[in-house]
């Protein structure tokens, strides 16, 4: 298996190739907060009154759908399936001499 960075190794990595970019002659330009990097600013954020400018709508209900869906419910409730547990393969993993892994198996039980 393979080693992971540590957060450490990632930080010294991200640093060298900083220290690389600026000793090629790069420059790093400090942006402003708040300042976004799309183009057309325009409908990412909208103020919030331009959101729930509409009046509120009225749902209508269907006593005939509303009812058909609640003899639905009721039948499925009635009907109970027989439970069959199927064998589930598990996980397995192979170990050398020395305790390490070396790789991983299923097995079904």
């Amino acid at each position: 298996m393979k080693k992971l960075p540590s957060k450490q190794d990632v930080r010294r990595q991200i640093e060298s190739q900083v220290d690389d970019y600026l000793a090629k002659g790069g420059t790093i330009k400090t942006i402003p907060q708040g300042i976004s990097g799309h183009e057309n600013q325009q409908g990412l954020h909208r103020p919030i009154h331009q959101l729930f400018d509409q009046p509120k709508q009225t749902h209508t209900h269907i006593p005939e759908v509303l009812a058909a869906l609640d003899e639905r419910k009721k039948k499925k409730s009635n009907i109970k399936k027989p439970s069959v547990k199927k064998p589930r393969p598990k996980e397995k993993i192979i170990y050398d001499d020395f305790g390490e892994p070396l790789r991983r198996i299923w097995v079904e039980e």
